[in-house]
């Protein structure tokens, strides 16, 4: 079984189903070794940080967009109210 890291095939545990394979005459090879855990872990943690700031910003960002639309329609529709009057 080839996988690209190890924690892609389980988080916990990795240890016990090399072992069950290895018993079966099968093996694991992960092709991204990381240098230590300590290292994969910190970009795991990175790129999740990443993830929830970029999707906050992006909320942030259409709820502004939103707020600027409606402040130029109610503009609009006072403009149309005072032409009319």
């Amino acid at each position: 079984m080839v996988v690209e890291h190890k924690d892609r095939l389980t988080r916990f545990g990795f240890r016990y189903l090399d072992t069950v394979l290895k018993s079966q005459g099968r093996a694991i090879e992960v092709v991204n070794q990381a240098e230590n855990d300590q290292e994969d872990l910190m970009a795991d943690l990175t790129a999740m940080r990443y993830s929830f700031t970029a999707r906050l910003d992006g909320q942030r960002r259409a709820k502004r967009t939103t707020e600027m639309v409606l402040r130029a329609l109610e503009a609009g529709e006072s403009e149309g109210e005072q032409a009319t009057g």
